[in-house]
């Protein structure tokens, strides 16, 4: 997807794109000759990723500040997804997790995550799809988790929005490939972003060997996009993960979910 020719440049809009995996995708394609829309909560740190991005790979860059968990937050990015110039590639990053059991938590609190995971990633999908299918070409990249695979997490409702978005990329992909777009699902583990430690979430149990890399998740997430992968697994450690857990009993999984009580599997939003 990164490596056609264009006549004009190409425009991406990520969300989520001032930290984490959003910044490692907004850095690769600024420096694969994108112009970029960068979406994102902290205006100040937003505009600061966008000069920084500017000024190094000499693209253009707009910014939205917007909280994707409300309504006119959603909407004023679904009117930059219909407007001109076109948007050839949507990248849905923004996502959040509560690192507290559901049953001490506020639901307000629980129905803002289904807001900014679930219900987010449908509308800026639909709003982008529209004038993707007219062009007969785009790309959508929705950041979902291995979480989602058959780990129903105890307590918490993060796996379950996540299942979601990987089933529902997966669906949407397979509808709208012979139109000329793509709709793939991004699954990483555990990734070095940083929210762990800004959440106050005590990682310290998770092996080293478990962690990937921000730009390495984007990487080959990029390259599956191209082999129009619907679902793309970074690493094969999490290949192999993603495999057992298809494969193994529900009676073992819910065991072994039980293990990672009170720890929270983000995966890099």
């Amino acid at each position: 997807m990164t490596d056609e020719s264009h006549t004009s440049p190409r425009r991406a809009l990520i969300t989520g794109a001032s930290l984490g995996i959003g910044e490692a995708f907004a850095r690769r394609l600024a420096a694969d000759g994108w112009d970029l829309i960068l979406v994102a909560r902290d205006a100040g740190r937003l505009d600061a990723t966008a000069a920084h991005l500017a000024d190094r790979y000499d693209r253009r860059m707009e910014t939205i500040s917007a909280d994707l968990s409300t309504d006119d937050g959603c909407s004023v990015v679904e009117r930059r997804l219909a407007a001109e110039p076109p948007v050839e590639m949507l990248v849905n990053n923004a996502g959040s997790s509560l690192n507290t059991p559901f049953v001490r938590s506020a639901v307000e609190d629980e129905v803002q995550l289904l807001r900014l995971n679930v219900q987010a990633v449908l509308r800026l999908t639909h709003a982008a799809l529209g004038p993707m299918v007219r062009r007969g070409k785009g790309a959508v990249i929705n950041v979902s988790s291995v979480a989602g695979f058959g780990v129903p997490m105890p307590g918490s409702t993060y796996s379950a929005s996540k299942a979601w978005v990987t089933n529902f990329s997966e669906s949407i992909g397979q509808s709208v490939a012979p139109l000329g777009v793509r709709v793939m699902a991004l699954c990483p583990g555990y990734t070095r972003t940083g929210y762990h430690e800004r959440a106050g979430i005590n990682m310290s149990r998770t092996p080293g060997w478990m962690w990937l890399r921000a730009d390495d998740v984007v990487d080959e997430g990029l390259r599956d996009l191209r082999k129009g992968k619907l679902v793309s697994v970074p690493s094969w450690k999490y290949k192999l993960a993603v495999a057992g857990l298809r494969h193994a009993p529900r009676r073992l999984l819910r065991g072994v979910s039980r293990d990672t009580r009170g720890r929270v599997a983000r995966g890099g939003d």
